[in-house]
């Protein structure tokens, strides 16, 4: 298990995550940026866009990890946020972090566990 550093707005936070866990959450993030492009060209051609499901990220491992993001509320994926909430029995994190930041940090820690 490596950790995985997630770059926030304000600051950082790592933590132990599998290889699994990261596939697992890159495909989340993939369905969510196809809701967000879908979005993005139905309102630049003046559509009207059909509502998408948020992403609701859950992985249980040494510490919970829960990744939301409703991508009706974004213009285009450039401008998505994730709501992130990192915790154990000892502490809590629950922050916000910049969806394209959050798709580097993944393809980063993918990159190293290879």
């Amino acid at each position: 298990m490596t950790q995985l550093t997630l770059n926030l707005i304000q600051g950082a936070v790592s933590f132990s995550f599998t290889v699994e866990a990261a596939l697992s959450l890159k495909q989340e993030i993939n369905q969510l940026m196809e809701s967000l492009k879908a979005i993005a060209v139905n309102t630049s051609t003046g559509g009207k866009p059909t509502p998408k499901k948020a992403m609701e990220y859950r992985h249980t491992g040494e510490v919970f990890l829960e990744v939301f993001c409703n991508p009706n509320i974004y213009p285009s994926p450039f401008a998505a946020k994730v709501l992130l909430t990192v915790r154990d029995e000892r502490i809590r994190l629950t922050t916000e972090a910049e969806l394209t930041r959050l798709i580097e940090d993944l393809e980063q820690y993918l990159e190293q566990a290879a």
